[in-house]
């Protein structure tokens, strides 16, 4: 850590964040880089000499370097939770980011494929090479089951139940949840299991890079960026498109909110309602349906 920063604080805020919280992995590392911004920006770590009007500066500068609202949002929460932990442990007598507004946030709509396009996509890998079996797994339990690319990449073999076609994921604050699999995502993995190399680094992670190690987030967000150039889909198709185009199609089908909820692993029911925008096919169906004259 660099030398403006309390050292001694920031460490014990990050292991509470770990062990109290169940903060992941990738939370903690982005509020560590977070609280080194905000103390390289502000000169000094002296706690108790810190006001709100810093916050706003360092704000003020975040927005002025053009950072996404997003961004400043999540750098805001780090800061009021590393001061709320500092007080509960005596150290401050107020919280100097609590009184600070969060910038709004706009509400976008999130880039999903419709069913051909989804095919296009998970049928691009060749099935000739166990890197290409790989991919072709990987993308049809992406779809399959709608997880998040960092929960893909943390799965094991273990995780896997073919017999009841479920498979655990380790989510967000590392809360755990059971997914519905489908028997085509099933018959891809067994494809790619059945090639890939017996000796491996992790031998009991499901999916493995070339080097024989456990793929990384960044790893499946380059493959997938590859396909979807070769799919000829639009550049804006991101990995979540994947979960986007997970929610959307089980909703187009008929799939009620709250099961979505449950199989995204999102904690509120307002996180998962971005996906009931309406689709000219749903909007058809429940024209066909609705209307005496259709």
């Amino acid at each position: 850590m660099p030398e403006a920063i309390p050292r001694a604080p920031v460490e014990r805020f990050l292991r509470y964040l770990g062990a109290e919280r169940n903060a992941s992995d990738y939370t903690c590392r982005d509020y560590a880089l977070d609280l080194a911004q905000f103390f390289a920006f502000l000169g000094h770590h002296r706690l108790s000499a810190i006001t709100p009007l810093d916050i706003r500066r360092f704000v003020a500068e975040l927005s002025a370097r053009q950072h996404a609202r997003r961004t400043i949002a999540r750098k805001l929460s780090c800061l009021r939770s590393f001061f709320r932990f500092l007080c509960r442990e005596g150290r401050l007598s107020h919280n100097p980011a609590q009184a600070i507004p969060t910038p709004r946030l706009e509400r976008r709509l999130p880039s999903f494929l419709d069913e051909r396009q989804v095919a296009r996509l998970l049928e691009t890998p060749p099935a000739t090479t166990w890197q290409g079996r790989r991919d072709r797994a990987l993308l049809e339990t992406l779809y399959s089951t709608g997880m998040r690319v960092g929960e893909l990449t943390g799965l094991n073999l273990e995780d896997l139940d073919e017999i009841s076609g479920t498979v655990l994921v380790r989510g967000k604050g590392k809360k755990e949840r059971l997914c519905p699999i489908g028997e085509t995502a099933l018959k891809t993995i067994r494809a790619y299991l059945a090639r890939r190399p017996k000796k491996l680094r992790v031998p009991y992670a499901m999916f493995v890079s070339q080097k024989l190690t456990r793929l990384t987030v960044r790893h499946v967000d380059r493959l997938i960026a590859r396909y979807v150039k070769l799919a000829g889909l639009p550049a804006s198709i991101s990995p979540h498109s994947l979960r986007h185009s997970f929610a959307t199609h089980l909703l187009d089908r008929g799939a009620d909110l709250r099961s979505v909820q449950e199989l995204l692993g999102h904690s509120s029911l307002s996180t998962t309602q971005i996906y009931t925008h309406i689709t000219p096919q749903r909007l058809k169906k429940v024209y066909d349906q609705a209307h005496p004259r259709a």
